[in-house]
């Protein structure tokens, strides 16, 4: 599945995964900047709550957008695969200019939106510059190799990392969400194994990546973004491994970005800030 085909003249909007920690993100420059980019107080966002359990998470949501002046809210209860088929939902993420897509089970998300009408909309939307967020689950989906589930720890192991579908709007990164805080380098080490024709990243806590319609990355928030270059590994040893024992991978390259900080997915460098 590759990313919808930008309309002519029209430039892609911004993908936005954000490392989870909503709590945090509330006093971040993240929510802001995804505003200003969406058309600040004209801006018409949408809100995705479709992979949390509660209720208010939605809710909760929209109040941090009407604190930064957005009047022009709308929350979108996705809870089944008919819902992505109502044309009353279809209409409003038509007329997003920006969208929000909560935490919680990225599987969820998945099973939900994947292959419906709402999935085709949010293609659709980003490739003519609908700048699309999610955070923690909702980042995850953003890609459309999305990890499903894993297990912490630093070192990669066959099986620590399954895959399924996520929503494509990028083809170009696997990411991987409260990185730090939970110990998941090892995780993204083993998706990125399967598939080395990617870049990981992860995202740490109160941290987005903000993924431009250029494929540089600008790094926002109060952590580190770990990027990961598989493109010129040597060896990897995942294919002769038993499952559940560690994978030796030589020629990796790994970089630790923190706000300012950007990264660009066509020529796999990295720059920090301040620099040409």
């Amino acid at each position: 599945m590759s990313p919808a085909q930008t309309p002519k003249n029209l430039q892609r909007g911004w993908i936005i995964p954000i490392g989870g920690g909503d709590r945090k993100v509330r006093s971040s420059p993240i929510l802001q900047r995804l505003v200003e980019l969406s058309g600040g107080a004209d801006a018409r966002m949408v809100i995705i709550p479709t992979a949390s359990q509660l209720e208010t998470a939605g809710q909760r949501t929209a109040d941090v957008f009407k604190e930064l002046g957005v009047t022009n809210i709308e929350i979108l209860d996705i809870e089944t695969r008919a819902d992505c088929e109502n044309p009353e939902i279809l209409e409003k993420l038509d007329a997003a200019t920006g969208v929000f897509m909560t935490g919680g089970n990225q599987l969820r998300l998945a099973t939900t939106i994947g292959g419906t009408s709402a999935a085709k909309s949010l293609r659709a939307g980003n490739a003519r510059g609908v700048h699309i967020a999610g955070t923690s689950a909702g980042a995850a989906f953003v890609c459309e190799h999305m990890i499903a589930i894993g297990k912490s720890g630093g070192t990669p192991k066959r099986g620590m990392a399954s895959l399924a579908p996520g929503l494509g709007l990028t083809n170009r990164v696997i990411v991987d969400q409260h990185f730090r805080e939970r110990d998941r380098l090892g995780r993204l080490m083993t998706a990125l194994a399967y598939n080395p024709f990617a870049t990981g990243i992860g995202v740490d806590e109160d941290t987005a990546a903000f993924i431009g319609p250029d494929d540089v990355i600008e790094v926002f928030g109060s952590g580190g973004l770990t990027i990961v270059d598989p493109s010129e590994i040597e060896f990897s040893s995942m294919a002769d491994t038993n499952m559940g024992a560690p994978v030796g991978l030589i020629g990796v390259k790994l970089h630790i970005l923190l706000a300012g900080d950007r990264y660009d997915l066509n020529t796999r460098k990295a720059f920090p800030i301040g620099s040409e």
